[in-house]
């Protein structure tokens, strides 16, 4: 949804209460568990957290908290919502001088341990989403080198017609959205 104001809380409520009865845009749930799909953009991308476990306690945390979206342009709606499959979420981004509301639900989450510890999720796109596809993302704890990273995938098309049109631009958010998420779970790891 493309607005030409800030939308308030009510508003946004309001939206988010009606994608809760829509199905996901795309036809390939949990694509992001498995090879790249033909048709889609992907976008994977990673940043290494650090070392040690107090990192990825610290990482786990900020997942799992959403603080990937503690940015100056975008608003998550609302951080309080619990990861868990099923629930939807509206993302408030500002670009190019508009509001973009866009719906996403919580496909599934991940929790692995062994030689590499693993605590994630992805969620997918909803009808009232400027793309269509999903993005996983996950904070990693490799034993074998202590190193812990945080990783996203995303597969995605556009779904708005003005995301077609302005493809080049909605590719640009789309990365400066993953730099800046990089350095936003960097932040919250090291405790800023």
């Amino acid at each position: 949804m493309i607005l030409m104001r800030k939308p308030n809380g009510e508003q946004i409520k309001s939206f988010i209460e009606q994608q809760n009865l829509e199905p996901f845009s795309y036809p390939d749930l949990q694509a992001t568990r498995g090879p790249a799909l033909p048709g889609y953009a992907i976008d994977s991308n990673q940043v290494q957290l650090g070392r040690g476990e107090m990192v990825y306690q610290r990482g786990r945390k900020a997942l799992l908290r959403w603080r990937m979206f503690e940015l100056s342009w975008v608003q998550l709606c609302w951080p309080s919502v619990a990861v868990q499959p099923g629930n939807t979420i509206a993302i408030l981004a500002r670009v190019a001088n508009t509001w973009w509301l866009n719906a996403c639900r919580v496909v599934y989450t991940v929790e692995e341990s062994g030689e590499i510890e693993r605590v994630g999720f992805a969620y997918g796109t909803l009808s009232e989403h400027a793309e269509r596809g999903e993005e996983r993302f996950v904070v990693e704890w490799h034993h074998s080198d202590d190193t812990v990273w945080y990783k996203t995938l995303g597969y995605s098309q556009p779904n708005h017609r003005l995301a077609r049109l302005g493809a080049p631009l909605a590719r640009r958010t789309q990365q400066r959205f993953a730099a800046d998420s990089r350095e936003a779970m960097a932040r919250a790891v090291r405790g800023r």
